[in-house]
């Protein structure tokens, strides 16, 4: 359902921007299958868009927040997404949901003035899984979620930000942690990953990287002590190999969270380039 109206409010820097708030993007979906849209301030037109996947190992968080505001300042409509949580489903819902959503925007496209080939898709953590699963998956039919409506409509991304995600499941959880029904990456699945190998490929980016995948920006910290660095390096030697644009970004002394100013000036850079005509 699309909402009736849409909202003039102000954002940070004085930008006006109107907003379209809690849009259900499936068919009889609820609160975990809706989305915000904003846009900037000016005539409505054909807009790129960039599509905001949050974090919170796939058990916790929302779509209120994240630290995509500079974006509308640069002309960007910018949507953010809720997804299902795994205590209430577990994969391959979350990336459905978020498919799903492409499509929706795909299919709404003109009554929100968005450019349908101008599409991005940028997350951290958990979101940052989703996104690089986003832009690796495209035409995987066992992720699709054709079921949750708009068939019709592509949901390719034509750019990809993924900050800190997880990219194999099987290279990151070894040893004990791979036995553990415990693990963020465990109740996504719906158990231990030594148990649920099949799956854990499958949900993993990296499985599905093809050359004609979407250009990646990869940023995480050196001191991260939650996803460790190297399943973004993983993914960029990965994606480098077949010939995919990749650039990778590893941030000295940062840690799980905030990458700094540097990295959200090298994000707008990056979507402005690729998807701004």
């Amino acid at each position: 359902m699309i909402a009736p109206f849409l909202a003039l409010v102000c954002c940070s820097g004085a930008t006006l921007q109107s907003q379209a708030l809690d849009l259900i993007y499936v068919t009889k979906g609820d609160r975990y299958q809706s989305l915000d849209l904003f846009f900037p301030s000016g005539e409505a037109k054909k807009r790129p868009l960039v599509i905001w996947v949050h974090g919170g190992g796939w058990r916790t968080g929302s779509k209120e927040g994240g630290p995509w505001r500079a974006l509308i300042r640069e002309g960007f409509a910018v949507a953010s997404i809720n997804y299902r949580l795994s205590g209430d489903a577990t994969f391959p819902a979350q990336i459905e949901d978020c498919k799903a959503a492409v499509r929706y925007l795909r299919a709404n496209a003109g009554k929100f003035g968005l450019d349908k080939d101008r599409f991005g898709a940028w997350g951290s953590s958990a979101g940052g899984h989703l996104v690089a699963l986003l832009g690796t998956s495209g035409g995987v039919k066992e992720l699709e979620g054709a079921s949750l409506g708009n068939e019709g409509e592509s949901s390719l991304v034509q750019a990809v930000c993924d900050w800190y995600g997880p990219t194999d499941f099987i290279a990151y959880r070894v040893g004990e942690q791979a036995k553990s029904a415990q693990t963020p990456e465990a109740l996504l699945l719906g158990g231990a990953i030594d148990t649920k190998a099949a799956l854990a490929k499958m949900a993993s980016p990296i499985t599905y990287i093809s050359k004609d995948d979407p250009p990646f920006l990869i940023a995480h910290g050196l001191a991260d002590r939650t996803v460790p660095y190297n399943q973004s390096e993983l993914l960029h030697q990965a994606l480098k190999k077949s010939g995919v644009s990749s650039e990778l970004v590893l941030v000295p002394g940062a840690g799980h969270g905030n990458l700094g100013n540097e990295i959200q000036a090298k994000v707008i850079a990056f979507f402005k380039e690729h998807l701004m005509k």
